[in-house]
């Protein structure tokens, strides 16, 4: 008789359970979401979009790297490494510059060689978008050869040389680098014969 008096005893606790504070117990039981607030006047960072090869910047220069070299250095401890880069710029209209940049990082080293691009800028004298005649520049021991090209016919050139008439803004040409091709005597070369280039024939 007792265990059956205990029976209906907990059987009637049961029954007198609020709905309410069974809500409350599960409201309880579940895990609590946290809520991420985002720091109230700070605006999202957005990366600016890098400018392709060929395209000019925002400032209206075309930039194109032609030669990143890496040089070691041994010392007591071990090698220190460095970057060197040559960097060609201009802005596509006849204007076109070579600089040289070093740092113990790439990026610093092509961000110094396009500021000393743009230092020492040359104006070339175009005929449209090509060269008013044919004109051969050197540089030690390295020649090459620049032909006016009619429309149509594109950039026929290397790699250095290429990079030097995109800048420029030179659309047809004919190029043969002949000699020797080590990129430096190559861009310094098609400099010379840049600046050879005339409008008019000297008397």
């Amino acid at each position: 008789m007792v265990e059956e008096e205990k029976k209906e005893e907990l059987s009637e606790e049961k029954k007198e359970v609020k709905p309410e504070e069974a809500q409350e117990e599960t409201k309880e039981d579940a895990p609590k979401e946290v809520s991420e607030k985002k720091p109230a006047g700070k605006k999202p960072f957005k990366r600016r979009p890098r400018p392709r090869p060929g395209e000019p910047t925002e400032e209206g220069f075309i930039e194109r790297v032609v030669k990143i070299s890496r040089v070691s250095k041994v010392v007591k401890g071990g090698k220190n490494f460095s970057f060197s880069a040559m960097v060609v710029a201009g802005d596509g209209s006849g204007s076109v510059g070579v600089g040289h940049g070093k740092s113990n990082e790439v990026v610093e080293a092509i961000k110094k060689g396009t500021t000393d691009a743009k230092k020492n800028m040359h104006k070339i004298n175009l005929s449209g978008d090509t060269i008013p005649h044919e004109v051969t520049g050197k540089f030690k021991a390295t020649s090459v050869l620049l032909k006016p090209a009619g429309p149509g016919t594109g950039v026929i050139a290397g790699g250095p040389v290429r990079a030097m008439c995109d800048a420029a803004g030179i659309k047809n040409i004919l190029t043969k680098s002949l000699g020797s091709r080590n990129a430096a005597n190559v861009i310094k070369a098609t400099m010379d014969g840049f600046i050879r280039l005339r409008l008019t024939r000297r008397s």
